[in-house]
């Protein structure tokens, strides 16, 4: 079975989304096992008290060492546009993806060069909760593509 890890830059927090993505990940879990982590060590929350340079650091810092273990997509806004059937083509032979969500300030550069590629939802730009919901729904949407489940009708 696929493993799936999102990684997001955000404050643990109970929020209206929690069921919404509780059933999302649910409905994925037909296909891949996917664990949903929220990182927002004192680190970055000092960092945001600096500044945007600082808290795109912090995040850099934070999440490198995670790079090379899984195939990783990095959600950002100057990353590949893709459609619901380029997407799934992107996950469909991987055994272990993982995605990053930034913060508040979003990805240097050089992180998002380090991940095996960047992909945008959008040329929007979403709170990190719409952007998790937005990926969450596509995961699932991919997954129905490749096994051919009626779903994406």
């Amino acid at each position: 079975m696929m493993n799936i890890s999102l990684i997001t830059i955000a404050k643990k927090e109970r929020s209206l989304y929690d069921p919404l993505y509780q059933e999302q990940i649910k409905m994925i879990s037909r296909f891949a096992k996917l664990d949903d982590i929220e990182l927002f060590p004192k680190e970055i929350v000092k960092a945001h008290q600096i500044g945007s340079e600082a808290s795109q650091a912090a995040y850099s810092k934070l999440l490198i060492p995670m790079l090379g273990k899984n195939y990783s997509i990095a959600l950002h806004p100057e990353g590949k546009k893709v459609d619901s059937f380029a997407f799934s083509k992107l996950i469909s032979d991987k055994i272990s993806l993982q995605f990053f969500i930034g913060g508040a300030y979003g990805f240097e550069k050089s992180f998002v060069e380090q991940c095996d590629t960047a992909i945008s939802l959008s040329g929007l730009t979403f709170s990190h909760k719409i952007a998790k919901t937005v990926l969450l729904e596509q995961i699932y949407r991919a997954y129905s593509l490749l096994a051919n489940h009626p779903y994406h009708k």
